[in-house]
């Protein structure tokens, strides 16, 4: 077999050598014999010597390769700083009383007795008809029997000195026994359940955490994500020059791993050479600010997942001593993604250089390993009714931004490998089978990582029909439609 590209302008977006990234035009497919069927190793194509080629994963296949080469990572304690939005994998139980000692829940006077009380020093042990001075969250002293607020409290004077006495705004029978008085124990005893296992912990919950005397909980285990970006004609600020591009992975792969499970702990840029991508994927952790420091259980790559020379992913695993899991996926855009591991047991995830083809690498490949590293279930498919009729496609899976319009799913525009609009706009990914769809047909879906649930499909959705160019009731010789509408043109 030989390398080939489309060339039909009727090709749907995605299908063929423009899955590379920006300044790989075609090296990422360079060796793709039909890319249903496989691709061909580099070294291997001298002139009168057969092609060997390996057989690319289906969409499905490599969705499940993804869940079951991980296993998940086992709990540990985290700082509560870190922990929002962490599973708990254990209960977090009261250490003690809470709160641990009486205090004041006014500011005033701590008294025993009824008054008027002799003012002493606060904290002096109160004997009756004493009083102490106490603020709000103040220890009760020993002795004390309720607090009289501020606002309740007056000054006086008798014959053996200064006295204090209810007066001012005090109600009748103020201070009642024990009035005032937050009593150790109240909200819970030492042994309590405060937040039970298998909570996913809010702000609400971290408080309470601290409030309990904890520094850290026991949580289950999330992936550390590193992000090694590449190419050379990268800029990341301003308009880029000709045979230059703007970094798109840097604003966006960090929001999207933390949105898939991840922990982002930081990235670096490096340039083309193999020397750079070897020391990127050693075991050493890279100098980035407010990075956790923490190793890596699976390293993101952007580009490099080609076969020419420039190309040098795969060989930097092998250096590693590492093992490719998934080499190429038979779909378009996002072809050329790659899933290795290490000896170390770290993951690389290697997508496409373009953008939108990485989006649907990383939805494909990295959305199922994040799931079985972090105790979830493989990420929900479901199906929704088509809007329109898409070709067939034989041999590869279609990814296809979409847009709901009266409940039924219509392929996006501008959702080349390259482009960023369709996504943008885009209510979920239709994953089109390589026999396509009619119109009205339910056709499998996935949700964005940034987006709301898919809504499920009505009851009675438009069901799919035998395409015919005749319509009853129309007169002989006047040509028919040539298929139902698209409306993705109505979406923008």
């Amino acid at each position: 077999m030989t390398a080939e590209t489309r060339s039909d302008p009727a090709a749907p977006p995605g299908t063929g050598p423009e899955d590379a990234g920006p300044g790989e035009t075609a090296r990422e497919e360079s060796g793709t014999a039909d890319a249903e069927f496989g691709t061909t190793e580099p070294g291997e194509a001298e002139p009168g010597r057969s092609h060997h080629h390996h057989l690319a994963h289906t969409w499905e296949e490599a969705r499940q390769a993804a869940y079951d080469a991980a296993t998940p990572i086992p709990p540990g304690p985290v700082a509560l700083n870190i922990a929002l939005g962490r599973k708990l994998d254990q209960d977090i139980v009261a250490l003690q009383d809470m709160p641990h000692y009486a205090s004041s829940a006014m500011d005033g006077w701590a008294v025993n007795g009824s008054g008027p009380w002799i003012p002493v020093e606060p904290g002096t042990r109160l004997a009756p008809h004493q009083a102490s001075p106490i603020a709000t969250g103040g220890l009760i002293p020993v002795g004390g029997k309720a607090v009289l607020r501020t606002e309740s409290a007056v000054l006086g004077q008798d014959d053996e000195g200064p006295v204090v006495m209810v007066g001012g705004k005090a109600r009748p029978g103020e201070p009642r026994a024990g009035e005032h008085i937050r009593k150790a124990g109240e909200e819970a005893v030492e042994g309590d359940i405060l937040v039970k296992a298998g909570v996913e912990l809010n702000p609400a919950h971290l408080a309470l955490a601290a409030l309990a005397g904890y520094d850290e909980v026991q949580v289950q285990g999330k992936p550390v994500v590193r992000l090694v970006l590449t190419g050379s004609e990268v800029v990341e600020r301003g308009t880029p020059a000709p045979g230059q591009v703007r970094d798109t992975f840097g604003p966006q792969l960090p929001a999207v791993v933390a949105m898939l499970g991840g922990i982002h702990a930081g990235q670096q840029r490096i340039g083309d050479s193999y020397a750079e991508w070897l020391a990127a994927l050693e075991d050493v952790l890279p100098e980035a600010p407010d990075a956790p420091d923490l190793p890596a259980d699976v390293v993101i790559t952007t580009g490099g997942t080609g076969r020419s020379g420039t190309d040098h992913l795969r060989r930097a695993v092998a250096e590693l001593g590492g093992r490719l899991i998934i080499d190429g996926v038979a779909m378009r855009p996002g072809h050329p993604a790659v899933l290795a591991e290490l000896r170390d047991g770290r993951f690389v995830l290697g997508l496409p250089g373009n953008p939108l083809a990485a989006m649907m690498a990383l939805s494909t490949v990295g959305a199922p390993l994040f799931a079985a590293l972090g105790h979830r279930a493989m990420p929900h498919v479901q199906e929704v009714p088509c809007g329109t009729m898409i070709e067939a496609d034989p041999g590869r899976t279609r990814l296809m931004p979409f847009r709901l319009l009266y409940g039924m799913a219509s392929p996006a525009q501008h959702t080349g490998p390259g482009m960023m609009r369709g996504l943008a706009a885009a209510d979920g990914v239709l994953v089109v089978p390589p026999h396509g769809v009619q119109l009205g047909e339910p056709v499998p879906a996935f949700a964005l990582p940034w987006g709301p649930p898919i809504p499920p499909s009505k009851e009675g959705a438009a069901k799919a029909k035998p395409r015919s160019n005749a319509r009853a009731g129309q007169p002989k010789g006047k040509p028919g439609s040539n298929g139902p509408v698209d409306w993705s043109a109505l979406l923008g």
